[in-house]
């Protein structure tokens, strides 16, 4: 099982992030952004936790038969470390650019329960403090994140809107539930069944959005769990998947499988991003680049990977879940195709996802997206609708004749009004007088 990964992260400050002196480096495949201390903020403790593997670009199709209840329990000796909010310097760009807080006049997401099904959530993390109902994992109920992925997940679809105490990042549905599945405490897994466990946990605990930030070969457990929660109307949304090499990807799983949400990244230009796997169906793009979210009981910046991708658009599809119970896992599928912002080649699907228009948005609930829409030629970039750039000489040509037009016009009205008068005094000289004094 590879949880998609990225190289480290890009330089904090073009996230809006910049890391203070006294941080250290996180230990995570999605992002690492190494700190920079100073002489008189050294680090207290240095992260020993290493990825076990690398995300691979060909995943094994010979599943574990490892049985789920024998994982290794956590040892969470080093968690991860996130730096302070006064680290954030800018709203997050996709935090500004989904705009989704619009749709928080609608829903905010309250009795819907979504579930992360990940490395585990540190709870006690004060924007995600009370969120998480139900817990479960390879380690006797004693759930932590060792990790940090799965906390980053759970903060870009749930964290808390504490912008009252200046913390300007804030999750996509703030107000659902949160549930703990957690079915690895490494980057990656060879114990295929923990996850397909994980998602037949979360159903039976009343998730009404599972969100798998992870890619797996195809196998029998998990198309049977995924046909499980679609039997019981739960929507899965997935990570389409990391791939730095094209030609040798694989397809990803469970985003490949019908009827889950499969899930591109694209970077703050809208550009699809280069690792996005293209030979995973594709349903919608969501921003997985550059991206900021918790760490810990802090937070971090540079995070990269379809990871990232996905919470986004779960966080989505639980405020239409909110906002519209009655509609079926598919048709809130096909809502957010619906009105996605429109695709712009292969590997973007229907487009980058559009929160207020997805939960407020008059869609019939028995259309359906033109599937011919995605499946245009590649070209790479997602279309995010910009202002078109000034064309300044045709501004200009414009200016003059705008201009000429008006000075025809004052000459025009001009000679009406002077000429019967000149003709009137037979082209004599008029006579300049005073007014007299008005009388009381």
């Amino acid at each position: 099982m590879r949880v998609p990964g990225k190289r480290p992260g890009l330089a904090a400050g073009a996230s809006g992030l910049a890391l203070a002196s006294m941080l250290v480096a996180v230990p995570s495949a999605d992002a690492q952004p190494v700190a920079a201390p100073s002489p008189s903020h050294k680090p207290t403790h240095k992260p020993t936790t290493k990825p076990t593997t690398k995300p691979s670009d060909k995943p094994s199709d010979k599943p574990s038969d490892k049985p789920v209840d024998k994982a290794p329990a956590a040892k969470c000796d080093n968690p991860p470390v996130g730096a302070p909010a006064s680290a954030i310097t800018q709203e997050p760009w996709a935090q500004s650019r989904l705009d989704f807080e619009q749709a928080w006049s609608a829903t905010k997401g309250n009795g819907i329960k979504v579930a992360v099904v990940d490395s585990g959530i540190e709870a006690s993390n004060p924007q995600l403090r009370g969120k998480v109902v139900a817990k479960f994992g390879p380690d006797d109920g004693n759930v932590r994140d060792c990790i940090g992925h799965g906390t980053r997940v759970a903060g870009i679809i749930a964290a808390a809107d504490m912008r009252n105490k200046n913390i300007p990042f804030f999750g996509v549905v703030p107000d659902v539930q949160l549930l703990d599945a957690k079915f690895t405490s490494s980057e990656s897994s060879d114990n295929d069944k923990a996850l397909a466990e994980a998602i037949k946990w979360s159903v039976d605990k009343g998730a009404r959005v599972i969100n798998v930030s992870a890619d797996s070969p195809q196998t029998p457990w998990l198309l049977d769990a995924v046909r499980y929660a679609q039997s019981k109307d739960v929507l899965i949304v997935a990570a389409a998947g990391n791939s730095r090499d094209q030609s040798k990807a694989l397809p990803a799983y469970p985003a490949n499988y019908p009827g889950v949400m499969s899930v591109a990244a694209v970077d703050r230009q809208g550009t699809i991003s280069g690792f996005s796997n293209l030979k995973t169906r594709v349903d919608v793009s969501a921003p997985g680049q550059d991206v900021i979210s918790l760490n810990g009981n802090g937070f971090v910046g540079g995070l990269e990977g379809t990871s990232f991708g996905a919470p986004y658009a779960a966080g989505v599809a639980a405020l239409v879940r909110a906002r519209h119970p009655r509609l079926s896992y598919q048709q809130v599928i096909n809502r957010m195709e619906i009105t996605a912002e429109g695709d712009n080649g292969i590997g973007s699907g229907y487009g980058m996802i559009n929160p207020m228009q997805a939960v407020t948005g008059l869609v019939d609930p028995n259309a359906t997206p033109d599937k011919n829409k995605a499946k245009k030629p590649l070209s790479g970039a997602v279309n995010i609708a910009p202002v078109p750039p000034t064309d300044h000489r045709t501004h200009n040509i414009a200016l003059g004749v705008a201009g000429g037009s008006l000075g025809v016009a004052v000459i025009v009205a001009f000679g009406g009004a002077v000429i019967p008068l000149g003709r009137k005094r037979g082209w004599r000289p008029g006579r300049a007088r005073i007014p007299a004094d008005s009388q009381e």
